[in-house]
């Protein structure tokens, strides 16, 4: 299929394209929710019960999203930092979920600042070996407000596309994710 990768371009310009972001701000954004919002459709939870219970899991389609993305996003209370929060790479590993994937997984890159409504934090690409299907990566989102940290996970069928970070921050910033998140962290 010649137009596979033009198209993919394409849904993910156009989902990320709703976001507006100042430069060099590590993919973070601002959206208007009722586009973006849209974009997600939540899904069932779908991994077994751990220490920190069921999340949230939202699904974004190709048709939408230039390739297939699912978010898992979960609140970890009391499990963050109070004294920096999540301000380098050894916390997004210690909080992160990636080990609900797979737990053979390493990271391929620094992570860099994020930014979540009032919220800090950072975000990291992780190689998951999966035994279920071909290797691919994920990335890892953690921000937090004091001592409670948020997690979000985001996986394609494979390796990220170009863009994908840039959807997912944008839906983390609508309102959906921050009203629940308020809600979560016990701040309505």
């Amino acid at each position: 299929m010649p137009l596979k990768g033009p198209l993919l371009a394409l849904g993910l310009a156009a989902v990320a394209s709703v976001a507006t972001s100042a430069p060099n701000d590590g993919g973070s954004s601002r959206v208007p929710a009722g586009r973006i919002d849209q974009a997600w459709a939540e899904v069932k939870w779908p991994f077994l019960m751990d220490q920190w219970g069921s999340g949230r899991a939202y699904r974004c389609n190709a048709a939408t999203c230039g390739a297939d993305l699912n978010l898992y996003l979960r609140p970890k209370i009391g499990f963050c930092n109070c004294d920096t929060g999540v301000s380098d790479d050894a916390e997004v590993d210690r909080v992160a979920d990636v080990d609900l994937l797979s737990g053979r997984y390493g990271p391929v890159s620094e992570g860099r600042p994020i930014r979540v409504g009032w919220m800090n934090g950072r975000s990291r690409r992780y190689a998951v070996d999966d035994p279920r299907g071909p290797r691919r990566t994920a990335l890892a989102i953690a921000f937090n407000d004091k001592c409670d940290v948020i997690v979000a996970t985001l996986v394609a069928g494979t390796d990220l596309p170009e863009g994908a970070e840039r959807a997912a921050l944008a839906f983390l910033n609508g309102n959906q994710v921050l009203g629940w998140a308020k809600a979560e962290l016990g701040l309505k």
